[in-house]
Formats: C-alpha cells, sequence, structure tokens
C-alpha cells in the first residue's frame, strides 16, 4: 500500500495540500466538474497499478473548490445538444452527495484508491480516508516519503537528513486519518522508522491523533518503543502488544500506558522469549502492573500471572469486565501470601489457561471472592497434565467455597491432553449454584455416572440449557447412563437446547417407544452428541429419542472428526449405525412437515 508515484515522487506531489473543503463546497463542485470526473478517473486507472499513485498530467483540468472566503467560480454553461449527445458522461445525481461518494470510497478496490483519490478533489478526502483508516503494517509511513532521506549504511536501512516542515505535514495528513495499526513480524523499516520519530517536532497525541487499536506483535522490541511511545494516544482504546525480549527501553514505555492511554479498554499483553520467558516475566510484571493499575476504564484484559501485588491491582479494577488469565507462569513466582485478596466481584468472564491444576487451585485460593457469571479452564495441549482425580474435585470444591453461587451460570473445562478417571460427586461443590446454565466437561474425563447420579446432577440444574460430559469414554472403565437416565431430561431440565453425553443405547426394554417420557417432551433440544455411545438398533434409538425430542432432526457426527485415534476402529463400526438412526430421524421430520401442511 505504497503512497508513491511512478516518478519517485509522493502522494503530496500529486495532490493539493491546502485546507480541507468542507462536505457543502464538495456537494457544489461535484455538479461542477461532472462532465471532468469520468474521463479523468478512467484515465487515472489505466496508468495506475495496484500499488502506486500515479500522477495524472494529462487529464483535463479540474475547476478549483472554492475556499470559505470566496465565491465558487461560474461553470462553464453547456448547450442542451452537447448533453444530449453524451448522456453517459452525465453525473449521477447520487454522486452530488458527499456522504453518498465516501459511502462509495468503502466499497472500492484497495489498489485503486490511489487513483480514485488524484482523480477530483471531490475523491481525494473520502478515498484517502478509506485507504490509510487501516494499516497492516507500518511500511506505508516510510514509503510515503521522499526516496532520498533513506539509505544504506553498514547493510542496514538509516535515515539520511532530517525531515522538513512540509514533509512533516504530508506525512501528518495521512497518520491523522489512521484509525488501526497492526504489526506481525520484523520489517527493515523499522529502525528508520524509530529514527524518524525521535526527529519529530511534534506532540504523540498529534502524530495519530484519531488511532483506536494497535496490534504490536513485530519482535523489533528495543526498536518498537521509539514508535510505540507516537503511538500511545488518549484516544487509544485497544491494544494487543507480544514482548519478545524485557527491553528496559520498551517497558518503560509499556509502563506509562496509564497515563498516555487513559481511555483504553481492551489490553492483551503476551510473552514470547526465544530464550527464558520465566525471567522476562519477572522483569516485565511489575511494569505491566503499574500501567493496568491507572486503566480505570480497562473492560477486557488478556495477561500473564503478575504475582501477588499485580493481581491485587487487577482486583481494584471496577470497569473489568471479561479476564484472561495465563497461569502457566505461576510457577516461577513465590508462594503466594496466606492473605487473600478481594476477588473479582464485577466480572462477567474468567478464563485460566494452565498446565495443571495445582497453578489454578493456588490462584483461586489467593481469594477470596470470585463474581463472574462465566468461569473457564482451558489446558494448554502442548504439555502433558498429570493431576489425579482427587485434585480434581479440590479444583471444583474451592470454585464452589469462593464463586458466586447466585451469579455463576456457565463453567467449562475443555483441552486437557490426557484422561482422567472422576466420579460424576466432583461437580456436588457446584451444586448450591442453582442458576448455572452451560455445564461443559468434554474431553479429557471419564466421568463415571449411573443413570441415578445423572438425576441427581438434573434435579441440582434446572436451568441448564447446554451440557457436555466426556464426548468419549473407556466403555469398558466407565460407568455411564442409559436411556432411563436420559428420559428424565423432558421434565427436570426442559430449558436444555443442546446436549452431549455418553449412554448405552442397547438398553431400552421396557420403554414405551410410543410415549417414552411418558408424554413429556422437549421441544427445544436441537443438538445432540452421543459421542461413542454403544448403540444397538436404529431403529429403536430413533423412536425414543424423537419420542423425547420431537424438533431433533439429527445425532450430531461431526465429533469422529476429531476423535481421538485410539476410538478409530470404534467409527468404523459406529458410524453406520448412526447414519441410520440420522435418516430415520429426518424421515420423522418430513413427515411431520407434510401432516402440518394437511
Amino acid at each position: 500500500m505504497a503512497d508513491v508515484s511512478d516518478d519517485g515522487g509522493s502522494v503530496a506531489n500529486q495532490i493539493d495540500h491546502s485546507e480541507e473543503t468542507s462536505p457543502e463546497d464538495l456537494n457544489a463542485v461535484t455538479r461542477e466538474n461532472a462532465l471532468r470526473v469520468e474521463r479523468n478517473c478512467r484515465r487515472a486507472e489505466r496508468r495506475a497499478d495496484a500499488v502506486d499513485l500515479a500522477a495524472v498530467s494529462d487529464d483535463e483540468p479540474l475547476i478549483e473548490v472554492p475556499s470559505r472566503t470566496t465565491s465558487p467560480a461560474p461553470s462553464p454553461q453547456e448547450t442542451p445538444s452537447s448533453v444530449g449527445s453524451s448522456p453517459s458522461l452525465a453525473m449521477h445525481s447520487a454522486l452530488q452527495n458527499f456522504d453518498i461518494i465516501c459511502t462509495i470510497c468503502s466499497y472500492v478496490h484497495r489498489g485503486s484508491l490511489p487513483a480514485l483519490a488524484s482523480t477530483c478533489r471531490v475523491f481525494e478526502r473520502p478515498a484517502l480516508d478509506v485507504l490509510w483508516r487501516n494499516l497492516r503494517s507500518v511500511e506505508p509511513l516510510v514509503k510515503c516519503l521522499p526516496s532520498d532521506l533513506f539509505g544504506i549504511e553498514k547493510g542496514h536501512m538509516a535515515l539520511l537528513k532530517p525531515l522538513d516542515a512540509k514533509t512533516w505535514n504530508i506525512l501528518c495528513k495521512y497518520t491523522s486519518r489512521v484509525r488501526s495499526i497492526t504489526q506481525l513480524d520484523r520489517l527493515a523499516v523499522i529502525k528508520p522508522l524509530a529514527s524518524l520519530i525521535l526527529s519529530c517536532p511534534l506532540t504523540p497525541a498529534s502524530m495519530f491523533p484519531n488511532l483506536r487499536e494497535l496490534k504490536w506483535h513485530a519482535d523489533e522490541t528495543h526498536c518498537a518503543a521509539e514508535f510505540l511511545r507516537m503511538a500511545f494516544v488518549p484516544t487509544l482504546l485497544s491494544l494487543d502488544v507480544v514482548i519478545y525480549s524485557a527491553s528496559s527501553i520498551f517497558l518503560s514505555v509499556l509502563s506509562s500506558l496509564g497515563t498516555l492511554c487513559p481511555q483504553l479498554q481492551r489490553m492483551s499483553v503476551e510473552s514470547r522469549s526465544p530464550t527464558n520467558d520465566s525471567d522476562m516475566v519477572l522483569k516485565a510484571s511489575p511494569f505491566i502492573a503499574q500501567s493496568i493499575s491507572q486503566l480505570h476504564h480497562l473492560r477486557e484484559l488478556f495477561v500473564w500471572d503478575l504475582g501477588n501485588q499485580g493481581n491485587e491491582h487487577l482486583a481494584q479494577l471496577r470497569a473489568l469486565r471479561k479476564l484472561w488469565l495465563d497461569l502457566e507462569t505461576s510457577s516461577v513466582w513465590e508462594r503466594r501470601l496466606r492473605l487473600r485478596f478481594p476477588g473479582f466481584r464485577d466480572l462477567d468472564f474468567l478464563m485460566f489457561f494452565i498446565t495443571n491444576l495445582e497453578h489454578a487451585l493456588e490462584f483461586l485460593n489467593s481469594l477470596q471472592v470470585i463474581g463472574s457469571k462465566s468461569v473457564q479452564i482451558s489446558f494448554i495441549p502442548t504439555l502433558p497434565f498429570t493431576s489425579p482425580s482427587t485434585t480434581l474435585y479440590q479444583f471444583f470444591a474451592t470454585l464452589g467455597e469462593i464463586c458466586d453461587h447466585d451469579n455463576l451460570v456457565s463453567f467449562s473445562l475443555d483441552q486437557c491432553s490426557v484422561k482422567v478417571n472422576a466420579k460424576l460427586d466432583v461437580f456436588t461443590p457446584l451444586y448450591p449454584c442453582r442458576n448455572l446454565t452451560r455445564l461443559l466437561i468434554e474431553n479429557g474425563c471419564d466421568i463415571s455416572m449411573t443413570d441415578k447420579e445423572l438425576l441427581q446432577l438434573m434435579r441440582a440444574w434446572p436451568k441448564l440449557e447446554v451440557l457436555a460430559i466426556s464426548r468419549f469414554v473407556s466403555i469398558k472403565g466407565t460407568t455411564i447412563p442409559t436411556f432411563r437416565g436420559l428420559i428424565s431430561f423432558p421434565r427436570l431440565c426442559p430449558a436444555l437446547t443442546s446436549l452431549t453425553l455418553v449412554i448405552d443405547t442397547t438398553l431400552w426394554h421396557g420403554i414405551d417407544l410410543k410415549s417414552p417420557g411418558g408424554g413429556i417432551r422437549n421441544q427445544n433440544l436441537k443438538n445432540l452428541v452421543l459421542g461413542n455411545s454403544p448403540v444397538g438398533s436404529p431403529a429403536q434409538v430413533a423412536l425414543i429419542l424423537n419420542g423425547l425430542f420431537p424438533n431433533l432432526k439429527k445425532i450430531n457426527l461431526n465429533c469422529w472428526y476429531s476423535a481421538p485415534k485410539k476410538f478409530l476402529s470404534q467409527q468404523q463400526a459406529a458410524m453406520p449405525q448412526w447414519e441410520a438412526v440420522n435418516f430415520s430421524l429426518l424421515s420423522f421430520s418430513i413427515v411431520k412437515e407434510r401432516c402440518a401442511e394437511t
């Protein structure tokens, strides 16, 4: 997305830099330039490539936009014959409205925007706004400047001379339009750009006065400090930073976020040190904690475990609603203080990334209360998980002790890398959470349960809407419920819309196939995953499911595509059976629809 012309000059050489005209004046000029605009646009697009903004030297002259102190120049009168002879060149009435022109520019192909901006003053402003609104790299900031500013010294690009006032004005004309910046990889221009920023005569707020979002994942941490200091402006609302090295200058800039970006609402800070990640986390955490403590409008935060002091700062953020905590590095901190911090009373969502439950359990024990509506635990899948089921029970016991029973509505545990054998009583500490609507324990847990225990679970959480327990289990070593347990769902959990459960569908004797639930049905269930459930007669299975969940059109079989390798042999035997069940369910659905029509 370079703004450089074919002859080596910048966009500034093609576009006048006088004071921008008001939309009212622009509406008047569009009518005067009607015949010229279309012809100039065609010429410009033929010459301009998809990247460079080519000069338009042989276009028809355009009527100048009037300033606020002068009246518009009279337009040359056209005879009816001249207008009638070229009806295709007459400007559409929609193009006489500046707001419509802005909308049209938002749909123009990005490579055509420079040509459109150079065609006419009417299109210049909206086209440049779209072109510079979202920068996918900082490289265009360098490419829009004269090429003789930079050269090669000792094999690296370097700034050869300072910018004059006119060039700074050109640069600021574009940077003032930037709303978001994304830098994902290393670029050779980062170092000269940092040198350029150091010579900037403007305040940071003047360089990017309208910047809203900044995503910086480049590994040039030291050189990025100068640029980030200019990009940390009061208008910034979202910041996503990856730290590759604990540069003192870089961390000092991050620690000033509270004063530079007081309106920041979303923040993500991640560490990716190529050497010792623990050392960098220990060094960077005080700087990050200080900046976070001053962000009183922060609503969403992704960060690692900041230690006792940092977590105490997090607990004091009253506006914080969503918190993602990476507890992988919790082991680098000394043992936590026995004194409990106030905790998180105002959260809507809390998520932990962990390698083992001990780290999560230790963190929970340092809090007095968690008022979050949703709690999610995600295991980092690349590392082994060896915690026994007793630790899982201790975790739920601690969570049930400190969570707000009235607020908690969702809990999920996913991406556990190895199997954990557990009984259904691990959920007992959460039974007081009567408002629970979502419980997801899909992967990594072989949870044994009888029909009676499943009934107890449903009675504890009558408001359940989504329930997912054990998508795949070891059938020989795990007790699983039968259809008799499933029959109670329509009566005890009438709001259920999605169910993932392994059951034994071969045991259906004694069940009334015409009315398996005694006439009580669940009309809301639309998604059913039965994993590696043993299946007997597809016809009987379909009849029972249709009697319990009349709006269920098919069993969701997508889980088999991500099944563990040890279940592949079961997949080959089970898939034809479940496809037969789905065929019957689809047939029932078609019959119902035809009966309703008649």
